[in-house]
């Protein structure tokens, strides 16, 4: 059961010379009247007389009047709130008679209920303080936004290098005809000392013909007396002629020119790799970044669920980066009627058991938003009561002069002058 306000009865109080009412149980009760007339007095006595005296004014009883203030308010559950007397002392009375005090009030009266302006221009943090105190995942939803913070910081460096590199990767040379590795200038040099030496032999064995051939003639000329040297002499010739048929000669031309352009081919094979290896720290930093954004997405998504997990007082009431939001709107940009629900509602769930709030100077409202305020109130379940500097019909009542318009006026007990000797 949600706690709410009765009946009133206010006497003497700031500028109230006497007001009695009944606001209604669910929606909202609008005093009206022009300036200085007692409207916000009424907000006052009532804050005054459930709150407790960090809630009395200043100067409480009403200029001019030699009567104590009395408030006097019945609540929903029977319970009976007065303060009167030269002190104004607080008596809590419940339907069965039981006294009672301000810790009685305290456990169905919520402070901000009582000074809902105080709740509406705290700033957009505090707001969102009050809300998360309220469903109590701060703590959570702060670390949360810490590490949202810090992996979006990580990727802004990473993306930023990414760039860089590949960058520098695009202005890199890069040869396609080029080796894959790097050439071996001493392997080149082996190989075509290789070659030259088996030319050198083939040159070797040409030789040796030759000079079979002209030892054949020799012998030819000789062959009386050297047949028998001539015998071998054919034997060794054909072993020779079979041994130099197939020999063909290489060209060392193609290592020649390698080995002379061996500097230029190295470079072009050192700048691919340096194209590659850019390219693949491109490629990496890029990784990264997608990494991170996938884990910025989770952390997101984890507030997200964090909050719609939580018993908000509004549906689409959150808190992003840390400021209020309702329907995706911020404070400032929400309308009107919005902030006066988002309030209201966040005042509720502080304190469950309390049913009203107190809200001053509604003219800066339009008759729309206050109907749709008003009606969303009894929706709720909920009772406001407010002032606006209004006559017109949307007033619930009216307050001139301290007194309810159209309610009998009391007399004001004459102040009687006494007077002293020598005293003017």
């Amino acid at each position: 059961m949600s706690f709410k306000i009765n009946k009133l009865e206010i006497e003497n109080v700031k500028r109230i010379k006497a007001v009695k009412m009944e606001p209604k149980a669910n929606g909202l009760t609008i005093i009206g009247g022009n300036n200085n007339q007692g409207k916000t007095s009424v907000l006052d006595s009532i804050a005054w007389a459930l709150g407790g005296d960090r809630f009395k004014p200043s100067q409480a009883a009403r200029e001019g009047s030699v009567v104590p203030p009395n408030l006097h308010i019945v609540m929903n559950n029977g319970l009976v709130v007065e303060r009167k007397g030269k002190n104004s002392a607080l008596k809590v009375t419940d339907p069965n008679g039981q006294k009672g005090g301000q810790q009685l009030l305290n456990e169905f009266v919520e402070q901000l209920a009582l000074d809902l302006p105080k709740f509406m221009e705290s700033s957009s943090k505090e707001k969102a303080e009050t809300l998360l105190q309220i469903i109590g995942v701060g703590d959570q939803l702060s670390s949360l936004e810490q590490q949202e913070k810090e992996l979006y910081n990580r990727r802004l460096a990473i993306g930023q290098i990414a760039d860089q590199k590949e960058k520098f990767a695009k202005e890199q040379p890069y040869y396609p005809d080029a080796p894959k590795e790097l050439v071996s200038p001493s392997e080149l040099i082996r190989q075509q000392q290789e070659i030259l030496a088996r030319n050198g032999e083939n040159q070797r064995k040409r030789e040796q013909l030759h000079q079979l051939e002209q030892e054949y003639q020799r012998v030819n000329e000789q062959m009386a007396v050297l047949l028998k040297k001539q015998e071998q002499l054919e034997e060794d010739l054909a072993i020779a002629r079979k041994s130099t048929a197939d020999l063909q000669d290489q060209s060392t031309a193609a290592l020649e020119e390698s080995i002379a352009n061996i500097e230029e081919i190295n470079r072009q094979v050192r700048a691919n790799l340096d194209k590659d290896k850019a390219e693949e720290d491109a490629q990496g930093y890029k990784n990264q970044y997608a990494s991170l954004t996938k884990e910025i997405q989770e952390t997101r998504k984890a507030k997200t669920d964090l909050l719609q997990s939580a018993k908000l007082p509004l549906p689409e009431l959150s808190v992003t980066d840390g400021e209020l939001t309702y329907k995706g709107q911020k404070w400032d940009n929400m309308s009107g009627s919005d902030r006066l629900k988002v309030s209201t509602a966040i005042v509720r769930q502080l304190n469950p058991k309390c049913g009203f709030v107190l809200l001053d100077k509604l003219e800066q409202m339009d008759l729309q938003t206050l109907n749709e305020f008003g009606q969303w109130l009894e929706q709720e379940g909920l009772q406001a009561i407010a002032t606006r500097v209004s006559t017109g019909e949307e007033c619930s009542i009216i307050i001139e002069d301290g007194y309810v318009v159209g309610s009998e006026k009391v007399e004001e007990p004459e102040i009687k002058k006494t007077w002293k000797a020598g005293a003017f």
